[in-house]
């Protein structure tokens, strides 16, 4: 699937892409707050402990006071995305984009 992203939620998957990149997690992943700003995030497996980067960027958002979630997006080679951490914080009907590693965006999923 090709999607025309805006230009916010284009950046979002700029931001997932470059969180991935970094650490070479499974998935990265970028939220964008109803203030605009934006967190980024990479899966988390330790031995102890496992966060998505759905979860992990939604934590950033929650531990920096933002009240609500406008837009999401994940970069993963899987094929099952969870998406309810995004639903839970941020409500029904919010988009959550999911691209693969090179960017290209395979769908658009709402909360």
């Amino acid at each position: 699937m090709t999607a025309e992203l805006s230009a916010e939620d284009a950046k979002l998957v700029t931001l997932a892409r470059a969180s991935r990149a970094r650490t070479r997690a499974a998935e990265g992943a970028a939220v964008r707050d109803t203030d605009g700003r934006t967190y980024a995030a990479c899966t988390v497996q330790l031995d102890t402990v496992l966060l998505s980067a759905l979860q992990l960027a939604i934590a950033m958002a929650v531990s920096s006071g933002v009240k609500g979630i406008e837009a999401a997006a994940v970069v993963t080679d899987s094929l099952d995305v969870d998406v309810e951490v995004v639903r839970y914080f941020g409500g029904a009907a919010l988009p959550v984009v999911v691209a693969n590693g090179n960017g290209e965006v395979r769908d658009v999923v709402h909360t």
